[in-house]
C-alpha cells in the first residue's frame, strides 16, 4: 500500500501540508489548533514512575488528536509540581515519548503532538539549567554569549523530549514599575534586537527548512508593546500611537522574524483598544502582510477567553481570534469550540486551513512525523558555565569612590549583610523551577569561598526582605562596625513560595492579606521604586558606621536609589544573576574580575520622576522644580576599575546622499561610511569597554526626533595603557527613522553621530545626508 503524501519525507512541507489537510476532518483540525490543557495534568507519578492520567486521554480523544501541550515537565509553585511529584531530567524523555506515543498511536491519523515548554532564562523545568534573567542578559552587551548559552538550553530541552521554546524577547521596560521587567533585555529596541537574533539564532541553528536534534522552535514572548502599559501595571491598556509602537517596540519583534523565529506569543495588552490576539492589523497586516512571516502565532494563557466581552460568546471569540490571525490557543474555552464557528458561519473553514497548515508546517520542521520520540538517550548537559559566565559579565559597577574596590589584602575582616546576601532562591528570578538542594551560590557563600586566607567573612541578616522591622538591625551594625568593610546586599526577589496565590494564568497575586516576600515577577508592580524601608534603615545605619561600604542590588528592576556619595565607597548592580551569581559577585569585588556590566535600562531617582528612558522624544523639557530630569544612572553607564579616554569620533567623508542607503541604491564602488573613535585605557587595570554608537536627528524628518537612539555597540580588551580604533559602519540601519508610511528610512537631514562609554557621555560628528536627485523630502 502506497504511503500518503504527507508521509514522504522527501516531499516540500508545503506539499505534505496540503496533502495531510485534505485528509481531515473539521473536528481534527480544530484539534490542531488547540492547547488546552495543562501539560502536569497529563501524568501522575506514583512509585513505579509516571502514568498518562485518564483526562490526557480523554483531551486526546475529544478531537482525535492534540495540537499542543504546554508544560508536561513544568514545575513550580502555580503548577504545583514538586521534585516529589514532577518529572526530572533522568525521566523527561521517557515521559514525553509515552506522551507522544499515546497520540500517535490512538488517533486516526497518527499526527504527532508540539510539546511547549517555558524556556525564559534556561528551561523551566526539575534539573533544568538556569541562566541569569534577561535583564542581566541584556547587561553583558554581548549576544555571542547569550547566543552560546541558549543554545546548550535548546539542546537541554529537546534531550527530554521538549520541541517548542517559550521565551520572552520582545519587552521593553519603559516603566520600571512593572513587575516582569526582568523579563526584558532592556529599555531599548536595538539592544533588544540584538539579543532576539541571538537568541533565534542559538535556539534554532541556521534558518533551514528542519530543525535539527538538537535545536528547538522558538516562540518569541509578546508581540507587542507589553512593555507599555499605563502605570507599569502587568497586562493593563496600553496608550501607544502607531509610531511609537513601530519605533520601540516592533523593533525586536522585526529583527526575530528576519532570524527565522518559527513563532510568536500575542500579548495580553490591546493596542487601540483591540487586544493583541484579535488584532488583525498587527497579527496580519504587519506580521505576515507587511514582514512576510510565515511561522505560527500562539495566545498567552486564557487570553481568548478575554475576548469574550468584545465578541459576546467563546465562540464569536474563537472566530474573532482566528480571522485576525492568531493560530493556536492557550488554555482557553474559545478555540475548543471553532467547530461551532466554522458550522454558524463566524469564520471560514479555509481561515481554520490556514492556521491548521502553520502548526503542521512546524511539526514537519521539527522532523516529528519521522522522528516522533527521543529515545532513551543522557539529557544534554546545560550551560553551567555560560550561565556562570553571564553573571559575571552583568556584574555592573554603578558608583565607585577609586579606592574600595577591588577588595585588597588589607581587608582583614568582612562583614556580609542584607536580606539578599544568603539566599539564592532570591537571586534566580521569577519563571524557575524547584532547585536541587545545593544547587547555587549564594552572594555570602561566593565570598566566604573566595576570600584570600586570614581574611575573615561574618554575617548577619539585618533586615527582612520587605516591611519595615528594624529588631535585628542592630545586631548587623555592630558586626559591621567590627569590620574593615562591610558589604551590604540588598534589592529585591521574584522567589515564588508555596503559599503565593495566583491567577487563573499564573501571575502572582500579592496583597496585604497575602504577606509573600515578592517584589518582582509576573503579577508583581510596584507604585514606588525605593528600597523597602528596612533595607533603607539598615543601608542607613551600617553607613554611619564609619566602616566602608560596597552596596550590592540583587534585583530583577532599576531600585530608585538616594545619592550616595560620601556614604558608600561603591554601589553594585546585580539583575538575578542565577543559581551561580554568588561566585561572580565575589569574583568582581575581590578583582579576579573586572566589573564589565552596562546599564541595559536608565535608573530613576524616584517613580515620581518616570519616565527616564533615555530615548525620549526630544522637546527640551527640563525636568520637575523639584526633582532633575536626568537619570540616577544612565542608559549604558558602567564603571571599570580603570579610566579609559575617547576621543572625538571621524567620519569617513562628512556628508552622504539618501539615495545611498535605498533597496535602489546605485551599484558600483562608493566610499564606504564609517565613524572611528580612538579609545584609550589611561588606567593600571585591563578592562573590557563597551563603545557605544548614537545617533542623534539634529535637523530635518518627517517626524519629531528623540533625544538619541543607540544604533551600535562593541566590546574591545584594553591592556593598561592600550590605545586602539573602534570603527562603525553608518548603513541604512544606522541612519534609518520611521517614516510618514511607517516603513523605515534614511531621511535627508542634519544628523549627529555620537560614540562613547554611556548614553549620556558622547562625543558627536555632524553628518549631513542629502535629499535624493529631483526627489522629495517626504
Amino acid at each position: 500500500m502506497t504511503e500518503p503524501l504527507f508521509r514522504d519525507p522527501a516531499a516540500s512541507v508545503a506539499d505534505r501540508v496540503r496533502d495531510l489537510l485534505a485528509r481531515m476532518t473539521l473536528t481534527e483540525k480544530v484539534g490542531q489548533v488547540n492547547q488546552r490543557m495543562y501539560g502536569w495534568d497529563a501524568y501522575a507519578r506514583t512509585s513505579s514512575g509516571h502514568r498518562l492520567t485518564e483526562a490526557f486521554r480523554a483531551e486526546v480523544a475529544a478531537f482525535d488528536g492534540m495540537g499542543a501541550l504546554y508544560g508536561l515537565q513544568r514545575a513550580d509553585p502555580w503548577s504545583g509540581v514538586t521534585a516529589a511529584t514532577g518529572i526530572g531530567a533522568a525521566d523527561g524523555a521517557r515521559v514525553s515519548d509515552a506522551v507522544q506515543r499515546y497520540v500517535v498511536e490512538n488517533t486516526r491519523l497518527g499526527i504527532p503532538v508540539l510539546l511547549v515548554e517555558e524556556m525564559p532564562h534556561g528551561l523551566q523545568a526539575l534539573d533544568g539549567t538556569l541562566l541569569p534573567v534577561n535583564l542581566a542578559v541584556g547587561a553583558t552587551w554581548n549576544p555571542e554569549l547569550y547566543e552560546e548559552a541558549a543554545a546548550l538550553a535548546a539542546a537541554q530541552l529537546r534531550s527530554r523530549g521538549g520541541h517548542v521554546a517559550l521565551v520572552s524577547a520582545l519587552d521593553l521596560v519603559r516603566d520600571p514599575r512593572w513587575g516582569r521587567a526582568e523579563e526584558c533585555f532592556g529599555e531599548d529596541p536595538y539592544l533588544a534586537a540584538r539579543f532576539t537574533e541571538a537568541l533565534v539564532r542559538g535556539v534554532q541553528g541556521p534558518p533551514e527548512r528542519q530543525f535539527g536534534p538538537e535545536r528547538a522552535a522558538v516562540v518569541l514572548k509578546h508581540f507587542a508593546g507589553q512593555g507599555a502599559t499605563a502605570g507599569g501595571r502587568n497586562s493593563a491598556a496600553t496608550e501607544l500611537g502607531a509610531r511609537e509602537l513601530h519605533e520601540i517596540h516592533l523593533e525586536a519583534a522585526l529583527a526575530g522574524v528576519r532570524a527565522g523565529a518559527a513563532g510568536v506569543m500575542a500579548a495580553y495588552n490591546e493596542f487601540d483598544g483591540i487586544p493583541c490576539a484579535a488584532n488583525r492589523e498587527l497579527l496580519t497586516g504587519i506580521l505576515r502582510e507587511r514582514w512576510g512571516f510565515t511561522g505560527l502565532v500562539m495566545a498567552d494563557g486564557l487570553a481568548l477567553d478575554r475576548l469574550v466581552r468584545l465578541a459576546g460568546d467563546p465562540v464569536a471569540a474563537g472566530a474573532l481570534a482566528l480571522e485576525a490571525g492568531t493560530d493556536l490557543s492557550l488554555w482557553d474555552g474559545c478555540f475548543p469550540r471553532l467547530e461551532e464557528a466554522v458550522r454558524r458561519g463566524l469564520v471560514d473553514e479555509g481561515t481554520l486551513d490556514t492556521a491548521v497548515g502553520r502548526v503542521l508546517a512546524l511539526k514537519f520542521r521539527l522532523g516529528l512525523f519521522e522522528r516522533p520520540y527521543t529515545g532513551e538517550r543522557a539529557p544534554a548537559p546545560g550551560p553551567e558555565l555560560l550561565s556562570e559566565r553571564i553573571a559575571r559579565e552583568s556584574v555592573t559597577l554603578l558608583a565607585h569612590d577609586g579606592g574600595t574596590l577591588p577588595l585588597g589584602s588589607e581587608v582583614r575582616r568582612i562583614a556580609v549583610v542584607g536580606p539578599n546576601a544568603d539566599s539564592v532562591p532570591q537571586q534566580i528570578g521569577d519563571y524557575t523551577a524547584p532547585q536541587r538542594p545545593g544547587t547555587g551560590i549564594s552572594v555570602l557563600d561566593g565570598l566566604t569561598a573566595t576570600a584570600p586566607a586570614g581574611t575573615e567573612v561574618v554575617y548577619a541578616r539585618g533586615c527582612e526582605l520587605v516591611g519595615g522591622d528594624l529588631s535585628a538591625v542592630p545586631a548587623a551594625v555592630a558586626l559591621a562596625a567590627r569590620a574593615d568593610v562591610a558589604v551590604v546586599v540588598l534589592g529585591g526577589s521574584s522567589a515564588r513560595e508555596p503559599g503565593t496565590r495566583f491567577d487563573a494564568n499564573g501571575a502572582a497575586v500579592i496583597s496585604s492579606g497575602n504577606p509573600v516576600e515578592m517584589t518582582c515577577g509576573e503579577g508583581v508592580d510596584l507604585a514606588g521604586l525605593g528600597l523597602p524601608e528596612g533595607q533603607s534603615a539598615l543601608l542607613d545605619a551600617v553607613a554611619a558606621t564609619g566602616t566602608a561600604v560596597v552596596v550590592v542590588l540583587v534585583q530583577g528592576r532599576p531600585h530608585a536609589l538616594p545619592d550616595l556619595t560620601g556614604r558608600a565607597g561603591a554601589v553594585l548592580s546585580a539583575w538575578y544573576p542565577g543559581p551561580w551569581g554568588g561566585r561572580a559577585l565575589a569574583d568582581v569585588l575581590f578583582g579576579t574580575a573586572e566589573p564589565m556590566g552596562r546599564l541595559p535600562v536608565s535608573v530613576p531617582r524616584s517613580a515620581a520622576q518616570l519616565p527616564v528612558f533615555y530615548n525620549g522624544k526630544d522637546h527640551g523639557y527640563r525636568g520637575y522644580v523639584d526633582q532633575p530630569a536626568t537619570a540616577r544612572h544612565a542608559f549604558g553607564h558602567g564603571l571599570s576599575y580603570t579610566s579609559v579616554e575617547y576621543g572625538v569620533p571621524r567620519l569617513s567623508r562628512a556628508s552622504a546622499a539618501a539615495e545611498e542607503f535605498g533597496t535602489d541604491a546605485p551599484h558600483g564602488p562608493a566610499e564606504p561610511l564609517v565613524c572611528t573613535v580612538e579609545v584609550h585605557n589611561t588606567g593600571g587595570r585591563p578592562v573590557r569597554e563597551t563603545v557605544q554608537l548614537y545617533v542623534r536627528r539634529v535637523l530635518g524628518g518627517t517626524s519629531w526626533p528623540r533625544v538619541r537612539e543607540l544604533r551600535g555597540f562593541a566590546r574591545v580588551d584594553l591592556a593598561p595603557g592600550e590605545r586602539a580604533e573602534v570603527s562603525f559602519p553608518l548603513g541604512a540601519r544606522t541612519l534609518a527613522s520611521v517614516t510618514r508610511a511607517l516603513e523605515r528610512a534614511v531621511e535627508p537631514g542634519e544628523f549627529a553621530v555620537g560614540t562613547g562609554p554611556s548614553s549620556d557621555r558622547t562625543r558627536e560628528a555632524p553628518l549631513t545626508v542629502t535629499a535624493r536627485t529631483g526627489g522629495s523630502r517626504r
